[in-house]
């Protein structure tokens, strides 16, 4: 048999979706401050498989990520839309298409 090596943050199903496949695996149930630095790499890893395909299910993967890692920094969903929405309405959204080429500040 072969060994492959993840070493990374994964979703709860996955052990049994790996063991319903007829494989098995080596599991560690890391604290909270070591799960935030495995997660944080989780969500580079899922923005990159997004740019990489463009497919918008990834889109979904990356939310999942964001809301552990804001629950893992005390702040729920509800919390994390708030904050959106005061920074939205404090320096917009992108709903306009902007695209900054260059500023000028006058002598």
């Amino acid at each position: 048999m072969r060994l492959v090596s993840y070493n990374k943050a994964i979703r709860d199903k996955i052990p049994e979706i790996i063991k319903d496949s007829g494989y098995s695996c080596n599991l560690k149930i890391l604290s909270d401050e070591e799960f935030l630095i495995e997660i944080e790499k989780k969500l580079a890893e899922e923005v990159s498989e997004y740019q990489k395909g463009k497919d918008v299910t990834e889109l979904a993967d990356i939310l999942e990520v964001i809301y552990k890692i804001a629950k893992l920094k005390g702040v729920s969903k509800e919390e994390l839309e708030k904050i959106r929405i005061t920074k939205n309405s404090k320096r917009g959204s992108f709903e306009k298409n902007l695209f900054l080429i260059d500023t000028n500040k006058p002598e």
